[in-house]
């Protein structure tokens, strides 16, 4: 079982956490408005896979596991920085064509499965986030197991809640965004948010080290 009130807080500061737009949700958003909402859909698939197995990570891992692993990734959060980036230059020389939109790649459904997973992934302070976090709602009176348990999978749903909602909304606009003007001014914006993200990404791992 897990403590009620401990659970309400988890899942209000959870909600809270989830809405805030990052990286995921900035690609769950573009995937919608560019390519249809079943490719937003699929990016959520793929951010909602690395978030499980980052959550399995914190859960089942101790501290100096999640650090250990933090480290290790370090390789591969240079590489979240550099595809973001990518990303948003993509954005950006299309925001800069005459001919917008047309200019950049349209992923298939899988593409978008894995860019999703691939950029939540490649951001290993989740998993030292969630290590720090999710122990903060566990009774100690009780099982860990089982609240850990049962906040991972709720941490899941709401994730998956809150990030098909942005995929279904964005996806609604897609028409009204696809006005060569509308489109060219929000590939100008997402490119910009796409780089300034994977600058933002680099800054905390050079503080870091």
């Amino acid at each position: 079982m897990i403590d009620p009130g401990l659970y309400v807080a988890f899942v209000l500061v959870s909600a809270a956490l989830i809405v805030i737009p990052g990286p995921n949700v900035l690609l769950i958003v573009a995937t919608s408005l560019s390519s249809g909402r079943t490719s937003g859909l699929a990016t959520v698939a793929g951010s909602t896979c690395a978030m499980a197995l980052q959550l399995c990570i914190a859960a089942l891992g101790t501290a100096w596991l999640a650090v250990f692993l933090a480290e290790a990734f370090g390789v591969l959060k240079w590489l979240g920085v550099a595809y973001l980036v990518y990303l948003g230059i993509g954005r950006l020389r299309a925001a800069m064509s005459e001919r917008g939109a047309e200019t950049a790649a349209v992923p298939s459904g899988r593409g978008s499965f894995w860019r999703g997973f691939f950029v939540s992934l490649t951001n290993p302070k989740t998993i030292l986030f969630f290590g720090a976090f999710l122990p903060q709602f566990v009774n100690p009176d009780l099982s860990a197991g089982p609240q850990l348990a049962v906040l991972s999978v709720s941490f899941l749903v709401l994730a998956i809640v809150f990030d098909s909602a942005y995929a279904i909304l964005a996806g609604s606009l897609r028409r009204f965004v696809h006005r060569p003007i509308v489109r060219r001014s929000f590939d100008g914006f997402a490119g910009t948010l796409f780089v300034g993200s994977g600058i933002g990404l680099a800054v905390a791992r050079r503080s870091q080290g």
